[in-house]
């Protein structure tokens, strides 16, 4: 990537921001699931977690994107990642797990659309498909390859002794994760808000965020993009936990092994992401679509596996293809959200609807878990619901 050398060293402190804070965000995960075992809660509460993350990112949609424009970037994410670090603490001081992994998503719910909306400032269009490669390769590794450092935290044979138990050891672990993702962020140059008057007229946000969501959702473009990520994203939330479930039920591992399978999905992710970022040019994004249909397969071929090696391989194949889909997506929806609107905003819009549908999707799988509905049943009902989702958005983008 041919850059200037103070765009350059801009990028990538923030490619190591974001992959800290959210490496330490799904290592917490890890450890919050932990603490709620010791204190044996209903299983209810583990989806229960990332419920109440998500839920800030969508009460806090209207509002996200006018903070990102309003500031300079740079200093909205030196910000989020001390509330972030507060969460951790908290959550190491004793707040009940649930209310503390909250405060962590009431931090990320403004992270999105400055980091995102931070790259239209630093790069040329033709440059976005690349940078966002690196910027997905960052944070999809950091989400799978967190749960996997969260079960090394938790693994006993890791514990520090003085912390009392492996999950209060891990969050000290992860507090260390937020202090050093908040030095890189400081060290990221002062950027220029794009919009310093986004918060004049505060009664306005909901006009303006309605506005901005209908230019996207109207775009054929944009529309198409925002629809795929946000299935993407909602299947993807659940299937984080089903994934724990098959590889300790199925598998029969530990969940220290289990949250480490989902780093042959993070391997996955990096290879299909490469290979689109250089072989995907931005105008032939939507012809990308179909992978989602192998992906609903894949995700139904889980109940045939028995072995770890064949687990890995599987979820290897999974993330390629989600690599292959999800990088090129984001790079049109940000390439068309500049274009028709403040790029805070876009990224706002993008992350309320994506959010909103993984909160849908956790609170469907956390009702079916209090339910008792089967494991298999699980697996297979999400499977064809990235099948049939994928479906129709190939009949939309033929039609179109």
């Amino acid at each position: 990537m041919r850059l200037p050398a103070t765009n350059r060293r801009a990028f990538v402190l923030l490619l190591l921001a974001q992959f800290l804070s959210a490496l330490a965000d799904n290592a917490l995960l890890i450890a919050a699931i932990g603490l709620l075992a010791e204190r044996a809660a209903p299983g209810w509460m583990a989806p229960g977690l990332r419920v109440c993350f998500y839920l800030a990112f969508v009460l806090l949609g209207v509002f996200a994107g006018a903070v990102a424009d309003a500031f300079a970037k740079s200093g909205v994410i030196v910000v989020i990642n001390g509330v972030k670090l507060a969460g951790c603490a908290l959550l190491l001081g004793g707040l009940h797990p649930l209310m503390a992994y909250a405060l962590v998503g009431l931090g990320a719910s403004a992270y999105a659309p400055a980091r995102y909306g931070i790259l239209p400032e630093l790069l040329p269009p033709d440059q976005l498909v690349l940078a966002n490669a690196w910027m997905e390769v960052s944070a999809v590794v950091a989400i799978l390859a967190g749960v996997a450092v969260g079960g090394l935290l938790v693994d006993p044979r890791y514990q520090i002794a003085l912390l009392g138990t492996p999950a209060r050891s891990a969050c000290a672990c992860i507090l260390v994760l937020y202090a050093l993702g908040s030095l890189a962020a400081m060290a990221i140059p002062r950027s220029s808000p794009s919009d310093p008057a986004a918060l004049a007229q505060p009664g306005q946000l909901a006009a303006r965020f309605v506005g901005a969501s209908g230019l996207l959702w109207r775009d054929r473009a944009a529309s198409q993009a925002m629809a795929v990520t946000s299935v993407f994203w909602a299947v993807a939330a659940a299937l984080q936990f089903l994934v724990l479930r098959w590889a300790t039920t199925i598998l029969a591992l530990p969940l220290s092994q289990a949250a480490l399978m989902q780093g042959a999905l993070a391997l996955g992710i990096v290879a299909g992401a490469v290979a689109a970022a250089r072989l995907v040019p931005l105008a032939r994004s939507l012809a990308l679509v179909p992978a989602g249909l192998g992906i609903g397969v894949l995700v139904m071929a889980m109940l045939l596996v028995s072995t770890p090696l064949a687990g890995a391989a599987m979820l290897s194949l999974i993330g390629a293809l989600a690599g292959v889909l999800l990088v090129p997506m984001n790079a049109l929806l940000q390439a068309r959200g500049n274009s028709l609107t403040h790029p805070g905003q876009s990224v706002a819009v993008q992350n309320f609807f994506e959010n909103l549908a993984a909160l849908l999707v956790l609170a469907v799988y956390g009702a079916l878990t209090l339910a008792g509905l089967s494991l298999p049943a699980m697996i297979a009902g999400f499977g064809a619901l990235i099948l049939c989702a994928s479906l129709a958005m190939v009949v939309r983008t033929g039609r179109a």
